[in-house]
Parts: structure tokens; C-alpha cells; sequence
């Protein structure tokens, strides 16, 4: 163990996990990385070899039990049949039957539907009425001869996440590490090894987080194949959805006029689309007007009724050509289909990741060291959303005056999200500011050859 790594348990202690554990028990469960860190972080959160070790064995033991396979999902429900009663992981979704007004759950790999919930579990997780939680249930199977019920009784459910945080002290251990070693803190958290990425390089990947610490923050990363673009945004946290960019409509996303069913984004911190770039692809203009007139005004209408919301978007994609060949030849949204390659959408993204400069990742890349355990990181993460870092940079710098508006509001959201990340006591010197702060790509728009950089100019 190096003297960070001693460091990070000597003040995280509990709240950490050695990254590389996930790997040693995922096996073949097909999990997101925070349902395992979960587990670990009951079990392994610890510096002693001995006591890992055993933690290892202890949570491989509850996958092997209790994780539900889907191709040994028929043999999961005979043993809750013949026992009686058993525990299982499982995603779990919600729906409202209006025909017998009572909810019903759907076992995602158990491959049970029209499971009786109770309406207090359902308000006090109203995530499962959208796109389904990772939780810990205990199933019973009780059958009669009326064939309108179902045998099956959700008896306990239990998401996997974290139950309590202490914000206070997050800050107080904050400020006995460096900013160097709180990035790589950071990135270790994330999974990967500081020491093979570059201070810039590092910050990119951190600049994946801004969405989940800030509120209606729309970020844009287009660029080569395996990136690991879009596992942030499937496996980091639980408060995060990630979507096909295909399979998205009005009624999913926004709300169903129908039914007055509201979507992903009144549920939601983050809602990101996967696959986003094809010029092939059709999105429907219906859909994207929305989206426009949302990550513009905050608000979507729902009938008469306009709601508001606090969901950041994420959009996600890969390139097809190089950087060089879009500048001479296109723009760096050329690959977006051609609703979304459109100005007044494109005004409204607060940042261009530039993927391009995104490492590919390779089996080296990844950490052996100690990080946070990621719920507990998403938790502080959107704790944060409720602060407001955007003018801390004014004491010693100011923007140059031919920035428009939606471009300023882009770089405030930007460098308020990174002082969150890296300084979440909202205290940094003016070399801080300056040395942590990457150029803020802010539009790429059709006709432009190039993406406007901006960054502080000393006062």
C-alpha cells in the first residue's frame, strides 16, 4: 500500500474499497459496478488482507446465492416455491395497474411481473416507477385458486444504496489531502490509475462527474470507440440512467399526455444517451423541440400544466473521422443526426468533451489502489447539487467581453461543477483556479471549422 492509498484509509476509513476487488467478484454477474461496491464496502472496507480476503469470499457467497441469473431464473423461482421465502438481487421496476389500482413490481431477471406493492414502499422509492432499481428483496410464494392474483409477495425490498452520509466531514477530510492527491483520489474512485494519465487528462475524465453535481447541466462527448464514455453514466450511480438515443420518446423522457405518467427527468439527476451520434439515425422533431425548449427554460408541459425539473443530460457518441478531417471538411458535430445538428439545440449544451482527447482505455489502465466507494461518491455528489461555485472564480478573473451570454452561462456551470468536484469547500487560491481549470469547449456549430476554446483571463 503506497502512502496514498494509507492516507485515503487513514481518513476515509469504511467509505473506501480497493478497486480492483470488483474485478475478483464480478464474475459473470452482470451488475453495475455501485451494486458491488455496495456490497464490498459492507464487507471489504478495510486495509487488512486477512479480513479482504474473507470479505471477498463473504460477497461472492451473496451473488452466488442471491444474484439472479436469467438463465437460472426457473430455478430461482422453485426455490422461493419449495422454501417458502428467499432473497434475491434483482432490478425491480413498478408500474400502477388502474384496473385494480394496486402497484404491481416486475423482476427484471427473476422474470416475475404483477408483484403486489404496498403504496408506502412505492413513495419512498419513487425511482421504481422509473426505469427499475437495483435492490435486495425478499420473495415469497404463496399460491390459492383465484387466478387473478398472483402467488407471488414482495415481503422486503431494500435498494442498494447508501443509507447516510456525514457532508461535514467529507469537507474536513478534503482538506488533509493536496489537490494532486485529491485528483488521484478521485480518479482511483472512478477506477482508474493516476499515474498512467496526464493532469489534463485527468480532469476530463472528472468532467464527467459535473452532471451528477450540477443541476440541469447538458454535456456532449463525441469521439473514438472505447473511451468508456458511457460507463459513468450505466455503472457510476444509482441517481443516473443511461438510454439508447434511439429508443427515447416525449412519453418516456417527458411525460405521456395519455396517462399523465411523468418520465425519466422527474425522476432522474442525470439521463444520458447512449449511441447518440449517426447521421443515419431519425430523431423525432417532436422530441428534440422539446428537449430544445427543456434545456433552455428548465420546464416541459405536461397539457395545460408546465412542470419543472432538475435533470442534467448527457449525450454520448462516437466519431467516424478524425479531428482534422471534420475541421477541414465538416464540423466536430458532424456525426449527429440531422435533427440534433441544429444551432438552437447545440446553443443550449453547456460542454464539448473533446473524446478525441479522451485515452482509449487498455486492462493497464485500471487501479489497484483505494477509492471511494461509488454511492457514497454519488451521494456527496448530489449533496453538491445544492451549491453554487460559478462566481468563485471573480476575485481573480474575469471573462473576455465578446463571450455571449449562453456561452458564459456554459463556462459558469462548467467551472462551478469542477470547483464542486475538486474543492467542495468552495475555497481555492488564484493558482488553484487557474492550474484546474481546462479550456472550456463550449459550440462546435455547423459551419464553424473549429470549437471556440475559452478560458479566465487574469484580472
Amino acid at each position: 500500500m503506497n502512502a496514498l492509498d494509507k492516507k485515503i484509509n487513514e481518513y476515509f476509513q469504511g467509505l473506501v474499497v480497493r478497486k480492483d476487488l470488483v474485478k475478483a467478484v464480478k464474475g459473470n454477474a452482470i451488475v453495475p459496478t455501485y451494486v458491488l461496491e455496495y456490497l464490498l464496502g459492507q464487507y471489504c472496507a478495510t486495509n487488512d488482507e486477512d479480513s479482504i480476503q474473507s470479505g471477498i469470499e463473504t460477497v461472492r457467497e451473496i451473488l452466488r446465492k442471491h444474484y439472479v441469473h436469467r438463465n437460472e431464473a426457473g430455478l430461482i423461482r422453485s426455490t422461493i416455491k419449495e422454501k417458502g421465502r428467499h432473497k434475491v438481487i434483482d432490478k425491480i421496476s413498478v408500474d400502477l395497474n388502474e384496473k385494480t389500482d394496486a402497484y404491481e413490481a416486475t423482476f427484471s431477471n427473476l422474470g416475475i411481473k404483477k408483484v403486489l406493492v404496498d403504496s408506502t414502499t412505492v413513495k419512498a422509492h419513487p425511482k421504481l416507477l422509473v426505469g427499475g432499481v437495483w435492490c435486495i428483496a425478499d420473495v415469497e410464494y404463496d399460491f390459492n385458486e383465484d387466478k387473478t392474483t398472483t402467488p407471488w409477495i414482495l415481503a422486503t425490498l431494500k435498494p442498494i444504496q447508501l443509507s447516510h452520509f456525514d457532508f461535514d466531514s467529507y469537507i474536513e477530510a478534503r482538506r488533509q489531502f493536496t489537490t494532486d492527491e485529491w485528483i488521484d483520489l478521485l480518479i482511483q474512485s472512478i477506477g482508474f490509475n493516476p499515474e498512467l494519465f496526464g493532469k489534463r487528462s485527468k480532469l476530463l475524465q472528472l468532467l464527467r462527474l459535473v452532471p451528477f453535481c450540477g443541476r440541469n447541466y447538458n454535456i456532449i462527448e463525441l469521439g473514438p470507440k472505447g473511451t468508456g464514455k458511457s460507463h459513468i453514466y450505466s455503472e457510476f450511480s444509482p441517481h443516473g440512467i443511461l438510454v439508447s438515443g434511439g429508443e427515447v420518446t416525449v412519453a418516456k423522457l417527458f411525460v405521456n399526455n395519455s396517462t399523465g405518467k411523468i418520465g425519466l427527468v422527474g425522476y432522474w439527476d442525470v439521463v444520458a444517451f447512449d449511441e447518440f451520434a449517426g447521421k443515419k439515425k431519425r430523431a423525432d422533431k417532436a422530441l428534440v423541440d422539446i428537449m430544445k425548449n427543456y434545456m433552455a427554460n428548465k420546464s416541459f408541459s405536461r397539457g395545460i400544466e408546465t412542470l419543472g425539473a432538475e435533470v442534467s443530460m448527457a449525450f454520448v457518441g462516437n466519431t467516424q473521422h478524425t479531428v482534422p478531417y471534420m475541421l477541414k471538411h465538416a464540423d466536430l458535430f458532424d456525426d449527429l443526426p440531422e435533427q440534433y445538428h441544429d444551432s438552437a439545440f447545440l446553443d443550449r449544451v453547456h460542454f464539448y468533451l473533446p473524446g478525441w482527447e479522451v485515452d482509449i482505455i487498455r486492462g493497464e489502465m485500471f487501479s489497484n489502489g483505494y477509492g471511494f466507494v461509488v454511492d457514497y461518491l454519488a451521494e456527496i455528489l448530489r449533496s453538491l447539487r445544492n451549491h453554487d461555485f460559478s462566481d468563485r472564480y471573480q476575485e481573480h478573473f474575469t471573462l473576455s467581453s465578446d463571450i455571449s451570454t449562453r456561452d458564459s452561462d456554459g463556462i459558469h456551470k462548467t467551472f462551478s461543477g469542477l470547483m464542486k468536484i475538486l474543492f467542495p469547500e468552495g475555497e481555492a487560491t488564484k493558482e488553484e483556479i487557474q492550474g484546474n481549470t481546462p479550456l472550456c469547449y463550449r459550440r462546435a456549430q455547423t459551419g464553424q471549422r473549429s470549437a471556440h476554446a475559452y478560458r479566465f483571463h487574469l484580472r
